[in-house]
Order: C-alpha cells, then sequence, then structure tokens
C-alpha cells in the first residue's frame, strides 16, 4: 500500500499523513477497493497531481465507498462545483448535511 501510494505519486510527508490519519488502508484491497476509486476520480478529469493533493488532504476519502464517492461526483458536476476543495468537503459531510447543502 505504501509503494502503490508512492507510485500514485505521494511524496513521504503525505504517504506518512495518509497512513497516520487512516491506518485502516493497510487492510483494504488495493484491486477491488483502492484503485477504483483512483479510477473514478481519473475519470472525472482530475490529474494524477490533483488525486495526490485530494487524497493527502482528505485521506478518509479513501475509506468511503465507491457508490458514495460516485453519487456526490456527479452531484457536484451536475452543479459545475466538482473541484479538489468542493469534492474534499463534500466527502467528509454526512449524508444529511451533504443532502441539506447540495439539495
Amino acid at each position: 500500500t505504501v509503494q502503490w501510494l508512492k507510485d500514485l505519486g505521494f511524496d513521504g510527508a503525505q504517504v506518512t499523513k495518509v497512513i497516520v490519519t487512516k491506518p485502516h488502508l493497510f487492510g483494504y484491497s488495493l484491486d477491488s477497493n483502492l484503485k477504483p476509486k483512483i479510477e473514478m476520480l481519473r475519470e472525472q478529469g482530475f490529474a494524477a497531481d490533483q488525486i495526490v493533493r485530494i487524497l493527502s488532504s482528505y485521506p478518509p476519502l479513501l475509506g468511503l465507498s465507491a457508490k458514495r464517492l460516485a453519487y456526490r461526483m456527479k452531484v457536484l458536476e451536475v452543479r459545475d462545483s466538482l473541484t479538489e476543495k468542493a469534492l474534499g468537503t463534500a466527502m467528509l459531510l454526512t449524508d444529511a448535511q451533504f443532502a441539506a447543502r447540495f439539495s
């Protein structure tokens, strides 16, 4: 997992921040959990450096379901608000908070 983060472009400090914030990351499957989330971000047009910034700023995003990530990205995209900061902030909200803010 550490090498995978480095391969994505994370530097040592960013890897440390992600692992300290989200130690459960070591229990996640790369192929069925983490890689699909990265691919979803790429498909939305985020470049590699943006993905690194998003995930190092908002490590809990890696622990959320792909379904939740896809839904929230779609809502932000429809509102023309799909930015690094908006995505990170939106993923930290509870479902009720997200609905109140974006519905």
